[in-house]
């Protein structure tokens, strides 16, 4: 079972939302992943990789590259930063639902444009960012193509996000 972070009901292992309060559970784990770390001569299966150093040879002092990240509405023109955060729910307010988007589009007309009140999650990887589809009404498009519900999709520099007919330009910046 599946116990939800807020009102604590329990819900069945495989639940995305809570059907007593709505909360989010995909995110959940119910273990935690287990990761191996191998040096290359002691990896199963293959020996030592050509021309790859092993050891404190193979470190790099340079800093990974940072991600700024932005939307703009392309009816207005108006651009959205995400900051403070590496994940974002996408969607709009109505009445008195329990959980809040993260960047509510509620200003920008999107309940005439078709978004749902939890309607996609963009999250901003090390060097790349997907968009996830939360099982919206009407459907999220990454340049006019339909993505699955509930699947990662990488998204790029200037893609354009439809989510129903609203229609937002990503933007990427590294410094």
């Amino acid at each position: 079972m599946i116990v939800c972070p807020f009102c604590r009901h329990e819900e069945l292992i495989g639940s995305l939302y809570c059907s007593e309060c709505g909360a989010e559970l995909f995110y959940l784990e119910v273990s935690p992943p287990k990761t191996v770390l191998y040096e290359n001569e002691n990896r199963p299966g293959s020996g030592p990789t050509p021309g790859v150093a092993v050891g404190p040879a193979a470190t790099t002092t340079a800093a990974p590259a940072t991600l700024l990240v932005s939307l703009k509405i392309l009816e207005t023109g108006q651009i959205i930063p995400l900051e403070g955060s590496d994940e974002f729910t996408l969607g709009r307010i109505s009445g008195n639902q329990p959980i809040l988007p993260d960047i509510d589009l509620t200003p920008y007309k999107a309940y005439e444009g078709g978004v749902s009140r939890l309607h996609a999650t963009l999250k901003i990887h090390a060097d790349q960012i997907t968009i996830t589809d939360l099982g919206s009404a009407n459907g999220t498009r990454i340049n006019g193509k339909k993505i699955a519900a509930h699947r990662a999709c990488l998204i790029n520099h200037e893609d354009i996000l439809s989510l129903g007919k609203f229609k937002v330009q990503l933007l990427i910046q590294k410094t």
